[in-house]
């Protein structure tokens, strides 16, 4: 592991490509690693069948919280970027370069923005919206 200055950390993942993690950024510890990840089987840095480290394994490395690289490899696998083989370890998906573009975040808000406008145009305020949409979250 590699401090290259305050709140950066660098990390070499499967020989291949380097984890940048900000710790003062504003982006959360996890989308960096997803977009990270994402971006490494973009550029074809990380290859279908390349194994990852364990959860465990990289949050020591990091010096991050389990949970944390827990929610980003459940995010990727959610996205088929990458796949979880059980006892055996966590690889780079077979069809993980078709599927690193998918930003299911990028369509939600897209969606919700589009309900907005439309809200918007029959009247609506934006505390009836507010108030809507946390009675449609529970």
């Amino acid at each position: 592991m590699l401090t290259v200055s305050e709140g950066v950390t660098i990390k070499e993942v499967s020989n291949a490509m380097n984890i940048a993690i900000d710790i003062e950024s504003d982006t959360p510890i996890f989308t960096q690693l997803v977009e990270q990840i994402k971006q490494g089987v973009a550029s074809k840095k990380l290859q279908p069948g390349m194994s990852l480290p364990s959860i465990r394994q990289l949050a020591n490395e990091l010096g991050v919280n389990p949970n944390t690289v827990s929610k980003a490899y459940k995010l990727l696998e959610r996205d088929s970027v990458i796949i979880g083989k059980g006892y055996r370890g966590t690889f780079i998906h077979d069809e993980a370069l078709e599927h690193c573009e998918i930003d299911l975040n990028a369509t939600a808000l897209c969606v919700i923005t589009d309900s907005i406008k439309k809200l918007r145009e029959l009247g609506l305020t934006d505390s009836e919206i507010r108030n809507a949409f946390t009675s449609a979250m529970k």
